[in-house]
């Protein structure tokens, strides 16, 4: 099939979160399964066009956009690193030559994203057509390009080119919806008869979030965990209705990984090679893990944390548990950045106890996977996570994650069964305190006195799949199942 994806950011060019990775690595794999396959996304500032060896082409691209006319801008072309797969990137200096992807200096979203994304969803369509890639599937992604299934649906409904076209629209973060003043019904160009509690009005605003819900021919979300909690209010951010009445169109597929990077047995980033047959290199992981971090290099159970510092990731929850957590014997390195309060206070918590845990403000990808060899446990106490990647680098690394079960997380952790010694992780249902730390006690409790399970339960944690050749089969057969779908009602 022909796949044109749509999103607003992809890796390696730009990313903040987890659409940035499937944007970016699910394209090679469905190339290499045989698909046609090409990504839409803007050229913002930090995209170097040289680094990158971007081309222009040589058009110049119309994009009507409803009451503020026809704008125009420029397309250059580029490759996903390591693939044949084509990357367009929409070059519009007023709309995306900015320092950041989404927020100004203090935080907040740019007052003009109704517009920016607006116009990406229109010119990826037009751009479509200008370069005759004529599509089985649009692939649009999150609120950002949940124009794209609307417009195919109204300006474009009756466009041969686009005849017989299907759009998937995937949610990575119900949370973030792309609500706008009612106004942007003018930007669109759909007319306002699509204004109403059954199309784009929720909340009596524009939410460009439930165009894509409304006007997809199929939907899904990156786990089968997240995509039944999403059609609870407590999770739907009230379009949970929404997407029960399209459930039978709605499916979860949890993201992959990249096993070429996240190798433990080949990772140029970690101080030895170990895998599923001989894990000694994982204890001179843990060693120099220890040194880099700045922790004792004592033999104790090393919980490893790499997130985001907000409350999104139960960031708040372990900075009430963290002292309780350190009466036990054990260390803790933390990378990520976020809240400023959580980055104060973990901070300041490292020089407290920096016998037993330390904290690294910031990012960097090579201590990321240092922490991912070199840790025993990892800990993950999100309040949702709709499908999560570090958990499942854990998995390959053979350290035992300890997480929530939600989302994501519940999908791909397989609770330790004391009785059969079946498991991957540790899991726990509250997000309090006491089960945080009850959680922590008991795998902290397994390592010191049942060494042979931990041994057993990293070596089945190893042996999990998760890669992208798996998640991009089943996006194969959603992709079918939506250019089915568009026939039957073409019919």
């Amino acid at each position: 099939m022909r796949i044109w994806l749509v999103a607003s950011e992809a890796v390696p060019f730009a990313k903040t979160g987890g659409l940035a990775d499937v944007a970016g690595t699910l394209p090679k794999w469905l190339r290499r399964s045989g698909h046609e396959v090409a990504v839409v996304m803007p050229r913002y500032y930090i995209v170097d066009r040289q680094k990158y060896n971007l081309k222009k082409l040589a058009l110049a691209l119309g994009v009507p956009m409803g009451i503020m006319g026809e704008l125009w801008c420029g397309v250059y072309e580029g490759r996903l690193p390591a693939s044949d797969v084509p990357v367009y990137f929409i070059e519009h200096e007023g709309f995306y030559g900015r320092a950041s992807l989404y927020n100004d200096e203090k935080g907040q979203g740019f007052l003009d994203n109704d517009n920016r994304f607006i116009f990406l969803s229109r010119a990826a369509l037009q751009l479509a057509k200008a370069v005759g890639f004529q599509p089985d599937i649009v692939h649009a992604n999150d609120w950002h390009t949940g124009a794209v299934p609307l417009f195919l649906n109204t300006h474009y409904a009756v466009d041969p080119f686009f005849s017989a076209t299907a759009s998937v629209f995937t949610i990575h973060n119900m949370q973030y919806q792309g609500n706008f003043y009612e106004g942007v019904v003018d930007v669109l160009g759909v007319g306002w008869h699509h204004y109403h509690v059954h199309d784009l009005m929720h909340d009596n605003q524009v939410n460009l979030l439930k165009a894509g819900l409304v006007h997809a021919t199929v939907l899904n979300t990156v786990s089968k965990g997240y995509a039944r909690e999403i059609m609870m209010p407590a999770y739907g951010y009230g379009l949970d209705g929404v997407i029960r009445e399209r459930f039978r169109d709605f499916f979860g597929i949890v993201n992959g990984i990249d096993l070429e990077e996240w190798n433990p047995a080949a990772d140029p980033a970690i101080a030895a090679p170990f895998d599923i047959n001989d894990l000694s290199g994982k204890l001179l992981c843990k060693r120099d893990l220890q040194a880099v971090v700045g922790l004792p290099q004592r033999d104790v159970p090393l919980i490893g944390i790499v997130s985001r510092l907000v409350e999104q990731k139960g960031m708040d929850v372990l900075a009430a548990a963290l002292y309780r957590l350190l009466e036990l014997d054990i260390q803790i390195a933390l990378l990520g950045t976020g809240d400023p309060w959580l980055q104060t206070f973990f901070e300041q918590v490292s020089l407290q106890r920096g016998n037993r845990f330390q904290a690294k403000i910031g990012y960097s990808e090579e201590l990321a996977h240092k922490i991912e060899a070199g840790a025993d446990f990892f800990l993950m106490p999100s309040r949702f996570e709709p499908c999560g990647l570090n958990q499942l680098y854990s998995l390959r690394y053979g350290t035992l994650p300890i997480v929530r079960a939600t989302g994501g997380l519940d999908d791909t952790v397989i609770n330790y069964d004391e009785k059969t010694g079946v498991g991957t992780g540790f899991k726990f249902h509250d997000l309090t305190v006491d089960a945080l730390c009850n959680t922590v006690g008991w795998a902290v409790y397994t390592w010191y006195n049942h060494p042979d399970v931990i041994t057993r339960l990293r070596q089945q944690a190893m042996s999990c799949d998760y890669s992208w050749e798996r998640s991009a089969a089943k996006y194969g057969q959603l992709y079918r199942y939506a250019r089915a779908k568009k026939r039957k009602k073409n019919i």
